[in-house]
């Protein structure tokens, strides 16, 4: 079109021009075009570069074309900026890359850039469409979508692959033949994989996962796979993200009917474990197990969130006006709340840490769920006979006990929102005894000797939602303050979250030394101690202007 003698109102190219013939045909000198990825070294650009001094034949232009750009060597670059730089008026450089940021800046600072972007999957299908109503093939819509995804935005892919389908289909495009000669996983396996999920059967999901395997698929696939069919539940909830679900009418049906079943907290937690799965499978040895551990880690959410499946189910049925709601409004009040009722010793959950019952305690890590054990001992009758002392036999965890029975480290943003939405609504009267009771026991499961020394020996004072800790030494305070794991385990224990700590010193605290003992302890003892053995150190607290902090 730039050279075309006639153009058109819309600038397009007339196609009756001598100009316009010869590109049609394949024989115009104008247009030049070297592929860099085979011809990037210096004598390429260099002979590139006599072309450009001689004028075009016919018309206003030459043309230069460089595909592939970034694979040029830097020598090549080099020699290019010049010619770039002062380039005579009827040169025209196309330079195409996929790779911007391995092109020099001096080369990009002196060109226009135009960036294209991947077609959208429904621009595709309406294209390929299109095609099958020119040649008369016959093509299903699922199969049209399948090919769109596969091609990754790219129109070129997507045109090679429907070929590929529509020559061994024999004139009829069916999304059987698709998935079976593209090696797509039946989206299928993953609705009866979600729906076991949801109803917490690990067995049938492991067994839909054999069937995947039978199949010829490996366990990365199906995990991205099913991580995606996560998404786009969660994605279909709120009507205002509807749109960003692309896939054709038949399964966006589908997946709305689905996405009735399941809550917000499941799908964000199942998401998260897929996403972990899949950043670990490299690393695992046995890949299969690694796959159905995954599973079975999300077959067992609703262990975690204490949500009967069936309960949900019935209950979102009732509201499904509501899924049009944003995630943000109406993604905390789907959860079910706490089960803390003591009506029946059969169907009842109740809390943990407000029972005097021995638990298995282990270290868990920050991304790995946590699962509440079951209770074994008989559940009392009313809430009255729930005693509110800490039994200070049960050990303490690492991770961060939570109303749920399982670590908070563990859940996600919104889960961690409504447990402490639920505690703060709580009307908690804190006791000082049973302040005391829970800093005896965080004391004696303390490691260090010295600090569980120091927690013994305090003395605790509570004022409005503030503790006062009174200890002895400035050491002792500072080996307090340090322990970052102290007040989130006292929060958690006496189901406060705003309680807070106050630390002083109180030198009549100090434990009375002996008066045999000399060895040093205070600040200034240490250093006359120090300076003793090395008199250097004077010279050194002179030569610096040290001080010494009084204790």
């Amino acid at each position: 079109m730039l050279n075309c003698e006639k153009p058109t109102p819309d600038h397009e190219p007339c196609n009756t021009c001598n100009s316009c013939q010869s590109f049609n045909n394949n024989a115009s000198f104008n247009i030049l075009e070297l592929d860099a990825a085979s011809n990037n070294s210096v004598d390429h650009i260099r002979a590139l570069v006599e072309q450009v001094r001689f004028q075009p034949q016919q018309g206003k232009y030459k043309i230069f074309i460089i595909d592939e750009v970034h694979m040029l060597s830097q020598a090549a670059f080099n020699a290019f900026l010049k010619t770039l730089e002062e380039p005579p008026p009827y040169a025209i450089f196309i330079l195409a890359t996929t790779e911007k940021h391995k092109i020099i800046p001096t080369i990009l600072s002196r060109c226009q850039i135009y960036d294209f972007k991947r077609i959208a999957i429904a621009d595709t299908v309406n294209h390929l469409k299109g095609i099958c109503e020119q040649e008369k093939i016959k093509a299903e819509e699922d199969a049209l979508h399948i090919i769109a995804e596969k091609a990754d935005g790219a129109l070129r892919d997507a045109l090679s692959i429907f070929d590929r389908m529509a020559s061994s289909a024999e004139g009829e495009v069916t999304y059987e033949s698709v998935i079976r000669n593209l090696n797509v996983l039946d989206f299928q396996y993953y609705f009866r994989v979600v729906d076991a999920l949801i109803a917490g059967d690990h067995s049938q999901a492991m067994l839909i996962l054999e069937e995947v395997f039978q199949n010829g698929f490996e366990g990365d696939i199906f995990i991205n796979g099913l991580a995606e069919h996560v998404r786009n539940l969660l994605v279909i909830q709120d009507s205002r993200t509807t749109d960003l679900l692309e896939t054709s009418a038949t399964w966006h049906q589908r997946y709305r009917e689905q996405s009735v079943l399941a809550s917000p907290s499941f799908l964000l937690t199942a998401l998260h474990l897929a996403n972990q799965a899949d950043v670990q499978f490299p690393l695992a040895r046995n890949k299969r197990l690694h796959t159905e551990m995954a599973l079975i880690r999300m077959a067992h959410i609703h262990h975690v969130l204490k949500v009967d499946p069936a309960a949900l189910a019935a209950e979102k049925k009732n509201s499904q006006p509501e899924l049009s709601k944003p995630l943000a409004e109406s993604g905390v009040q789907s959860l079910a709340p706490v089960q803390t009722s003591i009506s029946s010793a059969s169907s009842t959950t109740i809390n943990l840490e407000s029972v005097n019952v021995q638990q298995k305690s282990a270290a868990l890590s920050e991304d790995e769920p946590t699962f509440a054990e079951p209770v074994s001992d008989p559940v009392p009758t009313s809430p009255e006979t729930i005693p509110h002392a800490v039994d200070k036999t049960v050990p303490v965890s690492k991770a961060k006990p939570s109303p749920l029975g399982g670590s908070l480290k563990s859940l996600s943003n919104l889960e961690k929102a409504f447990i402490l939405k639920q505690q703060e609504q709580e009307d908690v009267e804190l006791n000082l005894e049973h302040i005391r009771d829970v800093w005896e026991l965080y004391a004696s499961q303390a490691d260090s000797p010295s600090l569980r020394q120091f927690l013994m020996d305090a003395e605790l004072q509570l004022t409005g939602e503030r503790i006062t800790v009174m200890v002895g030494t400035q050491m002792a305070r500072g080996m307090i303050q340090q322990d970052t794991d102290l007040m989130p385990f006292i929060r958690d224990r006496v189901r406060h979250p705003n309680l807070g700590m106050i630390l002083e010193v109180d030198s009549s605290l100090a434990p009375e030394r002996d008066a045999t003992d000399d060895t040093p302890t205070t600040p200034r003892e240490i250093f006359d101690h120090l300076a003793e053995k090395n008199p250097m150190i004077h010279e050194l607290r002179k030569r610096f202007d040290l001080r010494i902090d009084p204790v």
